[in-house]
């Protein structure tokens, strides 16, 4: 063929010239990103120096980024040792291990902490690969091999030492001990400093600093330096230039430093015992040492010390005191011992503040922390929760949250104790009383900076108790495996009919549909329109399913009405007698049927794919329901790449009530750590990342890598060619010019997890490569292979000479003799590697065996059915709390029979009233209430299965007012009853003084707010909230305020006709004189309710963009300018005018950008005075405006 075509080497000259004219150019024009794109553009992209930097050291990413702050701080051999008992003595409490297996948890901590420090193995390497080290296995003779030989002569019983949870908790605690080093080596530096500068001995500094174990003893230390050698410390600041360190004059150190050079400060030292010795008393540190009195009395010594500084014996005293405070304030020793009692004895305690005594009512999520009062640390340890409302609350300057002492006059008399001298006479009671005077001026200063670090502590182990539920709920939702379609094996991937109406009614408004094969791809898609009715669309889709042949129907929506849907599905499917594939039954080991599942899936991904940006790029020409039925199907297929998909939009979902309590950077990091343990617990298919975009958002995740280094494996892998042969590939191959894709430690961590198929057929393709095993324990899984095929050593070699060295697991696996590794006796090979090699890998063995069995076997859990709370959740977005019995809710009435009423809720589902649950007019159902009224009614049941509510709307029955259920009882003492009740009549006493509440509103949403109160209630309530309140315009007003966005309010003023009485309400209620109401619930259904559906549909339009108007012109005009001679046209919300949109449109590059408002009325949008029911028509009928404006200029421009 050579010789034919030639071997193109002959034309290498010329390919040399053109790489080197093409190179001479390149230099010519270098240009780099940061030349070309904002730098905001490239830290988004990850395309930064610093990020460069990042991608390519040999380390893993997480480490690094972790690691950052601490970059240049060296840890010695000694603090190493000091980090492990630090970290195992933090982490022993909680563990509830036997007291026995202590030695054994503190090893295991140190030898993980070597294998994250020392070995930098990220912790699914350590937890899959060095298992054998977190456990503590207890060898016992069995007593029954004496008897049986044939018996095992020893038990092994393994206790588990440490969770891959406790893996990730002293990853934690090694970044924090990082943080305690660095402040300890800088407090260490400047005692070196005042020692060899000024001379100081101090050893308080010295025995502190080594016993110091957390930031606050350590302020403590920095405070107390900073205080007692603050002269010391500006001369040095002044021989290092540095002037900036010293403080003004007058400064508060100051005083004390003039008192310590003034001859006051014999006063000082006349209280008989120094600040610190005083503060190892009450500590009980050493012997204790009784204070001295001096032989005069306090003023007589004050006016004998009196000087030019404190002229008079009274400044001599009162600074003394100050002084003696302020030392005892500063002596860490004396902080240590308030913070202990603190932490024993403390009582957390919320008071209203005169903000949150109108804001914080009954319905408030709030209310349950109002009052609440004696919680000890214990309790709300129990409750986390409780104490992050407390804390986020007082930030809003809703309460207050202090903490008192449970035992506050026996300390403060055990104090004074400790202070006082022992003698008895006039002169000892004289400075005893003295000294008391000292301690009450120090108590509030150190009650002060103690409470506020307890506080800060106490809400940081509050989140971390969140922020573990959270971990373990997205575990939860990560550990499921694809759908298993009948007769295959976990790990199968379903092919998928999915379904949604979206919003809409089945039974008259589109049902779409998506078809997607096993390998994700949309093959077909399309809709059905009423489908519950159509019997020409019922054989359709009976039609598709016969065609297709899917192994499951998914389903799912934005309404109650999907409930129906389903309901429809499955009756039409028993109808049709739609049936499953064909699989093998293995109990009677024939083929059989079954009708065909529907399934409601977990749409919370779905919801936020359908018109991201990502969806629109995916299947631009798809609508809206239809990307999101394929989001349907995806998840089933697998939700963990579903997940993956989201990046860092996982934060917004759902976890835990009090997620919003939680930072979210906290958070962020927290769910990242799930990911990462199921991602490297399922491993990676390389190939597959690198051609399937879905799977290469999984890369991210793995051990050593993350989204910097995930971008360059791909990258340098489509360089070597676009496939990967074997795992050692990935370190280079320059026999067959393959480059690097990762460095030595970083393939270290990544190795096993990443997955390459065996092809029997290539004998370069290595087994272990699509297993779990590490190729650092390749030589073990082909030993056990020989030993089970029962081959000697020339048998091994002589098959490894002719077929490498993975024949021996390859003859296995062709051989089908997999089983035959149960037989192996795995102890026997432990204890040899063990004694020859010093190498633990009981559990690694129990892991080869595992694998040469089954490879890469699917280990997540089989995905779990929704609940019926949780559907009914999904389908109408009221929980337990929002939507509870007992509630009084406004419902509008649909049907009216003799003997009961049909109403609807406001979340869509019905609700049946009896005759007997309504104040009958002449006895006829019909004279009380009619068909189309909105009524107040009290939900009495709710059943979450089968969507449906009993309602009573009798007026003794309404009138009763709901009260939200507590955990805890009122009358226990935890509970501020007498401020509750007093609370509740001064809110009478001064609505009856000012007015506000002379007239009785009864309606749930009506308070006494002003409208700067009315926004700052709704701020943290959800689009489409409202508020009744009353009106500046008179009597015969009231306003409605609700929430249209974030920071977005309109207030909507409400005319009252054919009032009974100038208190009460009007019987009709005009809007702007176009709308009329009979009630409030009407108005708020019909006006209120019916114009946040059309925000919230604008708002999910593929057409709205999310930011400032100068945003969106901003982006407008980037896409002409990337798009020349298209036109391009989108909304924003205008923030100025509430109930407003702006539409801003740019016919082409040069054109201008252009604006017109949009205004959202009850279920229309107007624009240009014209209404329009749907965005839908919206969109038409702007391009039709546009057209027309565009031809009338046109036109006049053609008369001129």
């Amino acid at each position: 063929m050579d010789a034919i075509f030639g071997n193109g080497a002959e034309y290498d000259w010329a390919l040399e010239v053109e790489e080197d004219e093409e190179v001479r150019k390149q230099e010519e024009q270098t240009l780099e990103l940061k030349d070309v794109f904002e730098p905001s553009q490239l830290a988004e992209k990850l395309l930064t120096d610093e990020d460069n930097e990042i991608r390519f050291t040999d380390e893993p990413e997480r480490f690094q980024l972790d690691r950052k702050p601490f970059k240049h701080l060296q840890i010695s051999v000694d603090q190493f040792k000091e980090e492990s008992l630090w970290i195992a003595n933090l982490m022993w409490p909680k563990k509830q291990l036997a007291s026995d297996l202590q030695v054994h948890f503190h090893k295991a901590v140190g030898k993980v902490l070597e294998f994250f420090v020392v070995e930098e193995l990220e912790v699914p390497y350590v937890f899959q690969h060095r298992k054998d080290y977190l456990i503590h296995a207890r060898k016992t003779r069995n007593p029954e091999h004496r008897d049986d030989p044939e018996a095992p002569e020893y038990i092994v019983n393994a206790e588990k030492l440490l969770t891959q949870d406790d893996l990730w908790r002293i990853l934690e605690l090694d970044i924090k001990f990082r943080s305690l080093i660095e402040k300890r080596n800088a407090l260490e530096k400047t005692y070196d400093n005042l020692k060899a500068v000024a001379s100081v001995e101090d050893d308080m500094v010295p025995k502190m600093l080594a016993q110091a174990v957390d930031m606050e003893q350590l302020q403590d230390l920095q405070d107390y330096i900073n205080f007692q050698y603050s002269p010391q410390l500006k001369d040095i600041a002044a021989m290092n230039g540095n002037t900036k360190a010293t403080k003004r004059p007058g400064a508060k150190s100051s005083v004390f430093d003039r008192v310590r050079k003034s001859r006051a400060y014999k006063m000082v030292r006349a209280y008989g015992i120094t600040p610190d010795r005083l503060a190892q008393n009450a500590l009980r540190e050493g012997k204790k040492v009784i204070a001295d009195d001096e032989q005069s009395l306090p003023i007589d010594l004050a006016d004998s010390l009196t000087d030019a500084d404190f002229p008079t014996g009274d400044q001599v005293l009162y600074h003394a005191r100050q002084t003696y405070a302020e030392e005892l304030f500063m002596s860490p020793r004396m902080r240590k011992h308030f913070r202990a009692q603190y932490y024993q004895m403390g009582e957390v305690n919320c008071h209203r503040t005169d903000k949150g005594l109108r804001r914080i009512d009954e319905a408030h999520p709030y209310y349950e922390i109002k009052y609440l009062i004696n919680q000890t640390i214990a309790d709300l340890a129990r409750r986390p929760e409780l104490f992050l409302k407390m804390m986020r609350a007082e930030e809003e300057g809703l309460v207050e949250v202090t903490m008192r002492l449970q035992n506050e006059r026996e300390f403060r008399r055990q104090l004074h104790a400790e202070f006082a001298s022992d003698n008895y006479s006039d002169l000892a009671d004289a400075w005893n009383e003295e000294r008391l005077k000292v301690l009450d001026m120090a108590f509030p200063k150190l009650e002060r900076v103690v409470v506020k670090g307890v506080k800060d502590s106490l809400r940081t182990a509050c989140q971390e108790e969140i922020l573990k539920l959270c971990r373990e709920e997205y575990l939860k939702r990560l550990d499921q495996a694809p759908l298993k379609p009948k007769g295959m094996i976990l790990g199968t991937t379903p092919r998928v009919l999915a379904l949604s109406n979206g919003m809409g009614d089945p039974n008259r408004d589109p049902v779409f549909w998506a078809w997607l094969e096993e390998d994700g791809r949309v093959v077909d898609h399309g809709k059905f329109v009423s489908l519950a009715r159509d019997e020409g669309q019922r054989e359709a889709f009976a039609d598709l399913i016969e065609h297709r042949k899917p192994d499951v129907i998914a389903v799912s929506g934005f309404s109650t009405e999907t409930h129906r849907l389903v309901r429809d599905l499955e009756s039409l499917v028993q109808e049709k007698r739609l049936m499953g594939p064909e699989y093998l039954d293995t109990e009677t080991d024939d083929y059989r049927t079954d009708p065909l599942d529907v399934i409601v899936v977990n749409d919370e991904v779905a919801r936020l794919y359908k018109d991201s940006p990502r969806a629109q790029a995916e299947h631009a020409t798809l609508s809206s329901v239809t990307r999101y039925c394929i989001a349907l199907a995806k998840y089933l297929q697998n939700p963990m790449k579903q997940y993956a998909a989201l990046g860092k939009d996982v934060a917004t979902l759902l976890y835990n009530p009090c997620q919003h309590l939680l930072p979210q950077d906290k958070l962020w990091k927290v769910l990242e750590t799930s990911m990462v343990d199921m991602v490297n617990l399922c491993g990676v298919d390389i190939n597959e990342a690198v051609s399937d975009p879905y799977t290469a958002n999984l890369l991210p995740y793995v051990a050593g890598l993350g989204p910097r280094k995930a971008t360059s494996v791909i990258k340098t892998i489509n360089t070597n060619g676009g496939i990967v042969n074997t795992r050692e590939e990935l370190v280079g191959d320059p026999d067959n010019k393959k480059l690097p894709v990762v460095g030595p430690r970083v393939w270290n961590n990544c190795a096993s997890f990443l997955s390459i198929d065996f092809d029997s057929s290539n004998p370069a393709s290595e087994p272990l490569d699509n297993t779990r095993v590490h190729p650092e324990d390749y030589e073990l899984g082909r030993k056990m292979a020989a030993d089970a095929l029962e081959l000697d050593e020339e048998d091994v070699k002589a098959e490894t000479d002719e077929n490498g060295p993975g024949a021996i697991v390859r003859k296995l696996f062709r051989d089908d003799e997999q089983e035959k590794v149960n037989e192996l006796i795995l102890e026997e090979y432990a204890e040899q590697l063990e004694k020859n090699f010093n190498q633990r890998k009981r559990a690694t063995l129990e892991t080869i065996r595992a694998e040469l069995q089954v490879p890469y076997e699917e280990l997540r859990r089989p995905i779990a059915p929704l609940s019926p709370d949780q559907i009914f959740v999904m389908f109408t977005g009221e929980t337990k709390e929002s939507l509870a019995e007992g509630m009084n809710i406004p419902v509008n009435v649909r049907v009216v029979k003799e003997d009961f009423a049909i109403a609807k809720l406001d979340c869509g589902i019905e609700g049946r009233i009896e005759a007997h649950d309504v104040n009958l007019r002449n006895g006829s159902m019909r004279d009380a209430i009619h068909v189309g009224q909105t009524i107040q009614a009290k939900l009495l049941d709710i059943n979450r299965t089968d969507f449906h509510a009993k309602l009573s709307v009798r007026r003794e029955v309404v009138q009763k007012p709901y009260k939200r259920p507590t955990d805890y009882d009122q009358h226990s003492g935890t509970w501020d009853t007498r401020l509750e009740d007093q609370d509740k009549e001064d809110l009478k006493e001064k609505d009856k003084a000012t007015g506000r509440t002379q007239r009785v509103i009864k309606h749930p949403l009506f308070r006494t707010f002003n409208s700067t109160q009315a926004e700052e209630y709704l701020g943290s309530q959800a689009p489409g909230d409202v508020v009744i309140r009353p009106s500046s315009k008179g009597h015969d007003h009231l306003t409605v305020t609700w929430k249209v966005a974030d920071g977005v309010f309109q207030h909507i003023d409400v005319l009252e006709l054919d009032k009974e009485t100038e208190y009460t309400l009007g019987r009709q209620l005009r809007i702007g004189g176009k709308w009329q109401y009979s009630d409030l619930d009407e108005l708020i259904v019909d006006h209120v309710k019916a114009m946040a559906k059309k925000v919230d549909e604008l708002m999910g339009h593929e057409k709205f963009k999310k930011g400032s108007l100068a945003d969106l012109e901003r982006w407008l005009t980037s896409y002409s300018d990337a798009n020349p001679n298209r036109s391009i046209y989108m909304f924003c919300i205008n923030p100025k005018h509430p109930g407003y949109f702006n539409l801003c449109f740019k016919a082409s590059r040069s054109s201008p950008i252009g604006m017109w408002n949009v205004k959202v009325v009850p279920q229309a949008f107007e624009m240009m005075k014209n209404q329009y029911p749907d965005m839908r028509a919206l969109c038409n009928g702007f391009k039709l405006r546009f057209n027309s404006e565009i031809t009338r200029q046109q036109q006049q421009q053609g008369r001129r």
